[in-house]
C-alpha cells in the first residue's frame, strides 16, 4: 500500500520510516491528548509520517479484573478529538465483526490484534469498511503464512493493507524478533515491526503481563537497520501507572531521543 493514501498523514515526502505510536488504551481524554501533543511535536520537527495509536477497548487480557476500557463510544470519541484537534489519523484495534463497523466511523486504520488475524470474518469485515487494515501477524504465525491473511483483504477489494511483526512466541514467557521476517513479509505487504509487544513477556502466573523496555531502542535500531517501512511503540508519561501494558511501553520522556537515533540510521540506510 501507499502510505500517502492514509487521511491526514504527513510527511510522506521525507525518506522516513512512518510511526504508529501512543499508549496501549485510552484511559482517559487528558492522557490522550498530553501524549499525542509530545508525540505530535516530535514526528513534526524530524519529519516523521505519524499515526496516534490507542486502544478503545482491551478484550484480550488475562485475567478478569484487569482493565478492559472506559466505554467504546466514549474511547472512540477520544481518538477522534486527537485526529481532528491534531490533523493526525489514527489506528484502533477491534476484536468483533461489529467493531469493525463502529470503530470505521471514528479511526482511519482498524487493527487486527495478532490472536485473531486468522478469523476470516473479523478480517473481511475490517476490510469492507474500506478503511486501512493492519493485520499483526500472530505470535504462533510464520512470516510466509501472513500472505493469507493479506489475501484476504485483497479479495475484498481493499488494497490498503500493512503487516505488522509483534514476535514470535519463545518458549511458555518470552518473545524474539526473526529479522529475516520483515523482508519475507514486505514481499506481500507494508511491513511494520512492533517493537514494544515483541518485547513482552506474556504468561506470567501474577497473570500480568511482564516486558524488556530496555530492550526497545536495541530492537527498534535493528528493524531500521533490515529496512522496515513502519515502526510500532507505545508509549506513556506514567508506564508504571498504566492501565494495560505499562511493563514493556517506553516512558514518553526518551521518545524523541530514540526518534532521532531511527531517523539518523535510516538516512544512512536510505544512500545504500
Amino acid at each position: 500500500m501507499n502510505i500517502e493514501q492514509i487521511a491526514q498523514i504527513k510527511h510522506t515526502k521525507s525518506g522516513n520510516f512512518f510511526l504508529l505510536a501512543g499508549p496501549c488504551a485510552i484511559e482517559g481524554e487528558e492522557m490522550a491528548m498530553r501524549i499525542a501533543e509530545k508525540l505530535v511535536g516530535i514526528t513534526d520537527s524530524l519529519e516523521i509520517p505519524f499515526v496516534f495509536k490507542g486502544s478503545f477497548k482491551k478484550a484480550n487480557r488475562s485475567r478478569i479484573d484487569s482493565f478492559s476500557g472506559i466505554g467504546d463510544e466514549k474511547a472512540l470519541k477520544i481518538l477522534r478529538k486527537v485526529s481532528e484537534t491534531f490533523h493526525v489519523p489514527t489506528v484502533t484495534d477491534i476484536h468483533t465483526n461489529e467493531d469493525a463497523d463502529m470503530a470505521a466511523q471514528y479511526v482511519d486504520i482498524l487493527q487486527i490484534p495478532a490472536f485473531l488475524v486468522r478469523q476470516t470474518d473479523l478480517v473481511v469485515a475490517a476490510a469492507n469498511t474500506g478503511r486501512t487494515v493492519n493485520l499483526k501477524k500472530g505470535q504462533f504465525m510464520s512470516p510466509e503464512s501472513m500472505k493469507h491473511a493479506v489475501q484476504k483483504v485483497l479479495d475484498c477489494q481493499n488494497e490498503n493493507v500493512m503487516v505488522t511483526d509483534r514476535g514470535t512466541m519463545f518458549g511458555y514467557q518470552d518473545m524474539i524478533v526473526d529479522f529475516r521476517g520483515i523482508p519475507t513479509m514486505q514481499q506481500y505487504a507494508t511491513t511494520v515491526l512492533d517493537v514494544t509487544h515483541s518485547l513482552q513477556q506474556p504468561n506470567q502466573t501474577a497473570g500480568v503481563t511482564g516486558g524488556r523496555p530496555d530492550m526497545i531502542e536495541t530492537v527498534a535500531k535493528a528493524g531500521i537497520a533490515v529496512g522496515v517501512d513502519g515502526i510500532f511503540i507505545e508509549t506513556h508519561f506514567d508506564p508504571a501507572n498504566a492501565k494495560s501494558d505499562g511493563a514493556n511501553m517506553l516512558h514518553l520522556d526518551y521518545f524523541e531521543s530514540l526518534m532521532k537515533k531511527l531517523v539518523a540510521i535510516r538516512k544512512t540506510i536510505n544512500t545504500f
